[in-house]
């Protein structure tokens, strides 16, 4: 092997590593990313919730007041 291919490989080589650190960088990134965006879902769920129930005491107010 000539030193050329030697310095080929180990530049191979430290390429490679950089990218699986780049990797695991950007899986950390996409958990913390799901995690937010199932956050959302689940205060959203709780928005319509709450929407849905404010509704639902208007309609029983309006009708308590056209009954008198």
């Amino acid at each position: 092997m000539t030193y050329a291919g030697i310095f080929d490989e180990m530049d191979l080589s430290h390429k490679f590593r950089k990218l699986k650190r780049e990797n695991r960088g950007l899986k950390k990134e996409n958990k913390k990313l799901i995690d937010e965006i199932e956050e959302l879902k689940a205060n959203l769920a709780r928005a319509k919730e709450d929407h849905q129930y404010d509704n639902l005491v208007h309609k029983h107010e309006l009708e308590s007041l056209r009954k008198k």
